[in-house]
């Protein structure tokens, strides 16, 4: 691969985006308070907008190209300015979160609490990006400063704000989030520029610091590992309770007389945090008395026998009142009206409180 960018070039343009400087500090402000401020607001357009102005790129992209020369000043000096930028994020989304009180939080900020595989390999190409933007500017625009400002600027935002509220586990997530996507940036950067730049292919070898950062990111794979085991199998639990839903619908809708023939089935749920877990049928009636508790009983007792497990049913029904008119003086017929009535429940082993029910 050619080297469009001479290493005397690479480096002395390293060497600038390491500097604190005036720009840097107030990109940094305005990009902090943009993102806390639509975490706050559980704004993903708002966060997204604080991530465009981030200048986190710059000391990073030094950082990688620092730690593969051994440059400890260069490389002390950007992390530094990254450290200075993180400092003012954290203090400036604790003093906004002490100030709104939310009693919730949105899935802007809890979705950021909980890392996993899948944020590294977002972390890793995006630093790899990034570095490749800064080796051949022709070939990538300055949008690969973007995917490092998503990866880094919303997990200290939500590490700021749980701090702030004294929520120490999920805090525990967001800085793990924020490490994760820190040495997952810096070690896409340590590659680019291995397989990019020829002559320093064999720095990564007598790099310790390189070696540290690559091992670091490697000992990151335990607990992210976990929690995407630990997602997947939530993912798998939740087709299987759909799948569960669904065969017990269409076996009331197919199979029960009261449920399926003598009225209209229009919606099934299951509430899985009860014991037993409740089902609850929603069904349209043109006889206020149907279905009775009776008959729920009933179907009850065949979908946990169906089912080979035991349920609870609940019913929901709507009432349809077919109206017309007492007597026809024309010949033409007058169109059916027809009106729903109140909304209730029937549940096995209760009583109908249906108006207009009889007692079964």
């Amino acid at each position: 691969m050619v080297e469009s960018t001479s290493l005397a070039s690479l480096e002395a343009s390293f060497e600038q985006e390491a500097r604190l400087d005036e720009s840097y500090v107030v990109l940094t402000v305005a990009a902090s308070l943009i993102a806390t401020l639509g975490l706050l607001a559980d704004s993903a357009a708002v966060v997204i907008g604080a991530m465009l102005i981030a200048p986190w790129i710059l000391p990073l992209r030094s950082a990688s190209f620092a730690i593969l020369k051994g440059r400890l000043g260069l490389a002390g000096q950007a992390l530094l300015t990254l450290a200075v930028g993180v400092g003012i994020t954290i203090l400036m989304s604790s003093a906004l979160g002490l100030v709104a009180r939310l009693p919730v939080l949105g899935d802007e900020v809890l979705r950021r609490t909980t890392p996993n595989l899948l944020d590294l390999g977002i972390a890793l190409v995006a630093g790899s990006i990034a570095t490749y933007g800064r080796l051949k500017p022709e070939a990538v625009s300055s949008i690969a400063g973007t995917a490092i400002a998503v990866a880094l600027v919303p997990p200290v935002c939500v590490l700021g704000l749980l701090l702030a509220l004294q929520e120490w586990d999920p805090a525990k997530g967001a800085a793990l989030l924020f490490a994760a996507n820190l040495l997952g940036i810096l070690s896409g950067g340590l590659l680019t520029l291995v397989a990019t730049q020829a002559s320093l292919r064999q720095q990564l070898l007598r790099s310790q610091m390189g070696l540290v950062s690559l091992l670091l990111t490697g000992l990151l794979l335990i607990p992210l590992s976990t929690s995407f085991l630990t997602l997947v199998g939530q993912a798998q639990q939740r087709l299987a309770l759909q799948e569960i839903e669904r065969a017990i619908t269409e076996s009331l809708r197919q199979n029960t007389i009261t449920l399926g023939r003598d009225s209209e089935l229009t919606g099934v749920s299951i509430d899985w945090g009860q014991n037993p877990p409740l089902i609850k049928a929603s069904v349209r009636v043109s006889r206020p008395n149907l279905p009775t508790p009776k008959q729920v009983a009933a179907v009850q007792d065949f979908i946990n026998k169906s089912q080979k497990l035991r349920y609870r049913l609940l019913v929901q029904r709507v009432s349809i009142d077919v109206i017309g008119p007492e007597t026809a003086p024309n010949p033409e017929p007058k169109p059916v009206e027809e009106t729903p009535a109140a909304t209730e429940t029937t549940e096995a082993g209760t009583k109908s409180t249906d108006p207009q029910a009889t007692t079964p």
